[in-house]
């Protein structure tokens, strides 16, 4: 009896040891399939950022002197740096609430009946599939002083505008931010819309709900992670317009038209790498913050349609 007994407790100690075993075997197995994709992450984009917030904290790459945060004060102090810093959280603070509106907008229209409907859709894909040097080559004929829009002006006896040298410089380059990236998040809402349950929206229907009332308390509820995730994209896509400013104008463009990645390009090939990295810091900072605010935000609004 004491025997059974024995290997009784026996089997149940070992029990334990084997799944511990096979934890730890599952555990090197997913190691093991994530090892290359953590340590490229971990060569290609953590490091190197440590590295910049070093660069940021000394004097030259030479001394290497623990400056602090001097390099963060000269940088505040360049004029240069003020404008890009203005200009792009101007471009920014119109083009991304403009293309997640609009883009949400066109979803809402697509999802209804309307007559051409594949022709309206297909119109706004059409840009992602166009190079980007192609589509500044359109909008250099369309707004050169000389351009298709002035042509047309005229025909109404309006003067001609310098549009890219001129306080309407923003406009363009907002317009065709706008047309390059309002198909994309148009795709993304009416994914989305078509996975909000239909019991609801019926049940509202024999409610007696009303179509805005509907929206903004079940359509707008379901959809707030996907405006979360269009409006982080359309953020990271407008700090991105440096490359359509830089064919369309150049280096040093129009001073309306000056971005943080004008500032930052030019500072590399001034090779001012602490100016550079101070600017690069300050602006993974703003970014982290807001997309931070953005998650609390989300997090608040659809917290009840989770649950």
């Amino acid at each position: 009896m004491k025997a059974i007994l024995r290997k009784k407790e026996g089997n149940k100690t070992a029990a334990p040891r084997l799944s511990g075993r096979r934890r730890w075997r599952e555990f090197l197995g997913s190691s093991a399939f994530l090892g290359p994709s953590l340590i490229g992450v971990g060569v290609f984009f953590i490091i190197p950022f440590f590295i910049v917030v070093y660069y940021s904290l000394i004097n030259n790459p030479v001394q290497k002197e623990f400056v602090f945060l001097d390099n963060f004060k000269k940088l505040f102090d360049n004029y240069s740096f003020k404008v890009a810093a203005t200009n792009t959280l101007r471009f920014s603070g119109v083009a991304v609430p403009a293309a997640v509106i609009l883009s949400l907008l066109l979803a809402l229209m697509l999802e209804c009946r309307i007559p051409l409907k594949s022709q309206f859709r297909t119109f706004f894909l059409s840009p992602m599939m166009v190079p980007i040097a192609s589509v500044v080559l359109i909008w250099q004929v369309l707004f050169h002083y000389n351009g298709t829009v002035n042509q047309i002006m005229a025909l109404f006896g309006v003067d001609k505008i310098d549009w890219l040298r001129s306080e309407h410089c923003m406009l363009v380059v907002t317009l065709l931010f706008l047309w390059k990236n309002l198909g994309y998040n148009m795709i993304l809402f009416m994914a989305n819309l078509a996975n909000i349950p239909k019991e609801l929206l019926e049940v509202a229907e024999v409610e007696g709900a009303g179509k805005l009332y509907t929206f903004f308390r079940i359509k707008l509820r379901y959809l707030s992670p996907t405006i979360l995730f269009v409006t982080i994209l359309s953020l990271i896509n407008s700090f991105k317009v440096f490359r359509e400013v830089y064919l369309l104008t150049g280096d040093y463009p129009y001073e309306g038209l000056y971005m943080l990645q004008h500032f930052m390009a030019n500072t590399f090939r001034s090779l001012d790498y602490q100016k550079l990295a101070s600017a690069a810091v300050v602006m993974a900072i703003v970014m982290v913050f807001i997309i931070a605010l953005l998650f609390i935000v989300e997090d608040r609004f659809g917290k009840d349609v989770e649950q």
